[in-house]
C-alpha cells in the first residue's frame, strides 16, 4: 500500500470516527429534546384532573394568558392556584432529585448511590418527626416542619463531609457513613413514633410518604433558587465528574482535584436534595432510577447526562403524581408510595439488562 492510500485510509476512518461522534450526540441531544416534550405533554393532561372539569386544550391556553394577565375566571384560578403549583414542584423536584442522585453516584462510583441510600432523606425524616411529634425545631410556626428537615438533610451531609474529611474523602468512606446516618436517623425517627400521640405520628409517616400536595408559590420560588443556584455549579464540574469515572489516580493524573470535587459535588447535591424533600416529604427512586436509564440510553458523559437525567426525573416523577390521582378520586395516593412501585420493576429490567462493563 502506498503512502498516499494509507493517508487516505487514515482520513476516511477519521470522518467515519467524525460521523459517528455526531450521530452519538444527536441521539442524547433527542432524548433530551424527547424529554421536554413529554414534560410539556404530562404537565397538560395533570392539569386537567380534578373535580372541577378542564380540558387539556382550555389548560394550555389559560396558562398561557396567564402570562400576561391575572386569573380571573373559576377555571383560571383553579389552573393557577391549585394545579399548577402541584405541577410545577413535581418538574422541579424531579430535575432536583435524578441532578442529585446522578451527581452522588458519580462521586461515589456506585450504582446504588442516591440521597435516600446515603441516609440524606432518613436524616430529613427525623426532622420533620422531632417538629410534628415534639414540637421542637429550630424555628417556629407554619415553617417547623420544613426547617426542621432541611437543617436535618444538611447536618446529614456535612456529618459525612466531616468522616470522610477525617478519613479521606473515598468512595468506600461516604457510603459507609451514609448508610451508618441512615440506620442512625431511621432508629431515632422510629423511638419518637414509639412514644408520640397517635394523631402526630400518623402525621409523620403521611410526610414520609412523600407528596407533592403542599405546594405552593412561595415555596417553589425557593425551590427554584436552590435549584438555579446549584445545577449551574454542577454542570460545571461535569468534566471532574467524567474524570472520577475512570478512577482516581486518572482523574489526578488529569490534574483534577479528587478530594475536593467529591466535597463540592457532595455538598451541592445534599443541598439540592434537602431544598426538595423540606417541602415534598421523601420521594424514592427517582434519583436511583432515573440517571440509570439515561446512562442506558445516552451514555456516561455528565455533560449531557445530568440535564437528560434532571429532565427525565421530572418526566417520571409527573407520570407517578398523575397515576396517583385518578384511582380513587377524591383521595390522592402519596407519590412517594408510587415512585416507588413504579421504581422496582423498571429497577429489576435495568439489573436484568445490564450490559458488561456497564459501570
Amino acid at each position: 500500500m502506498s503512502r498516499s492510500e494509507a493517508v487516505q485510509g487514515n482520513e476516511a476512518k477519521r470522518e467515519e470516527i467524525k460521523a459517528q461522534y455526531k450521530k452519538f450526540i444527536g441521539r442524547k441531544i433527542l432524548f433530551i429534546l424527547s424529554s421536554l416534550i413529554l414534560i410539556v405533554i404530562i404537565a397538560g393532561i395533570s392539569a386537567t384532573l380534578g373535580s372541577y372539569p378542564i380540558t387539556v386544550t382550555e389548560v394550555y391556553t389559560i396558562i398561557w394568558h396567564g402570562l400576561f394577565k391575572t386569573p380571573e375566571t373559576t377555571k383560571e384560578l383553579v389552573v393557577w392556584n391549585l394545579r399548577l403549583p402541584r405541577i410545577l414542584m413535581g418538574i422541579l423536584a424531579g430535575i432536583g432529585l435524578a441532578i442529585a442522585g446522578t451527581t452522588m453516584q458519580g462521586v461515589v462510583r456506585n450504582p446504588l448511590a442516591s440521597p435516600y441510600t446515603l441516609g440524606i432523606a432518613s436524616a430529613a425524616g427525623f426532622g420533620a418527626a422531632l417538629a410534628i411529634i415534639l414540637g421542637a425545631g429550630f424555628v417556629a410556626g407554619q415553617y417547623l416542619i420544613i426547617a426542621n428537615a432541611f437543617v436535618f438533610a444538611l447536618l446529614s451531609a456535612f456529618i459525612i463531609y466531616g468522616l470522610s474529611r477525617h478519613k479521606g474523602a473515598t468512595p468506600e468512606t461516604m457510603i459507609l457513613a451514609g448508610i451508618a446516618l441512615m440506620y442512625l436517623f431511621s432508629a431515632m425517627t422510629g423511638i419518637l413514633q414509639y412514644f408520640g400521640e397517635e394523631k402526630a405520628v400518623t402525621e409523620v409517616v403521611y410526610w414520609m410518604f412523600g407528596s407533592l400536595g403542599r405546594a405552593s408559590w412561595d415555596k417553589l420560588f425557593f425551590v427554584f433558587v436552590i435549584l438555579a443556584v446549584c445545577i449551574p455549579l454542577l454542570m460545571l464540574k461535569s468534566w471532574d465528574l467524567n474524570t472520577l469515572g475512570a478512577g482516581a489516580e486518572s482523574a489526578k493524573s488529569l490534574g483534577v482535584n479528587v478530594e475536593q470535587t467529591r466535597v463540592i459535588c457532595f455538598i451541592l447535591a445534599s443541598l439540592v436534595t434537602a431544598g426538595i424533600i423540606c417541602f415534598t416529604g421523601t420521594i424514592g427512586f427517582i434519583g436511583l432510577v432515573a440517571p440509570h436509564m439515561c446512562r442506558m440510553v445516552i451514555g456516561g458523559d455528565h455533560r449531557y447526562l445530568i440535564p437528560a437525567s434532571g429532565l427525565f426525573g421530572a418526566v417520571l416523577l409527573l407520570a407517578a403524581d398523575t397515576l396517583a390521582r385518578p384511582p380513587i378520586a377524591p383521595t390522592v395516593l402519596p407519590v412517594g408510595l408510587v415512585t416507588a412501585f413504579m421504581g422496582v420493576p423498571l429497577f429489576l429490567y435495568l439489573i436484568l439488562r445490564r450490559r458488561r462493563g456497564y459501570w
